[in-house]
């Protein structure tokens, strides 16, 4: 399996655990140090501790959202690699990256960030590998 392809094994688990609201595999995703997240119209949050506590309650809200990904574009550099793609959330569009450091032979993510964008539909979703 390259780089590319484990990086977006590893965000496709990420998708999973929210659509699943499996908060133990949210907090395997994560890495352990130097993490930041921010989720949209949040502040900036920073530290394990925070965001995974803010993933507590959001997988465990009963009014929590389904999101779809796609037009996922990977881009590695070394030890490090991000997934830009677009999340649908209820209709609206957004801009995520997660970003991922390999960590004792394991992609972690150490930031995500999602942002509204105007999204116009004319094509399929695509995937794109950039090594």
């Amino acid at each position: 399996m390259t780089d590319a392809d484990a990086i977006l094994a590893a965000n496709a688990a990420y998708y999973q655990a929210f659509a699943t609201g499996n908060f133990a595999e949210m907090s395997r995703i994560w890495a352990d140090d130097g993490v930041s997240c921010i989720h949209p119209g949040w502040p900036a949050l920073i530290g394990r501790a925070d965001i995974l506590e803010s993933y507590r309650n959001i997988l465990h809200s009963q009014n929590r959202v389904r999101i779809a990904h796609h037009d996922d574009t990977v881009i590695v550099a070394g030890d490090e690699g991000r997934v830009l793609c677009v999340e649908i959330v209820e209709a609206a569009a957004l801009a995520a990256t997660n970003w991922y450091r390999r960590l004792d032979g394991a992609w972690r993510m150490i930031h995500h960030q999602a942002s509204p964008i105007a999204m116009v539909e004319d094509s399929a979703p695509r995937s794109q590998r950039l090594n």
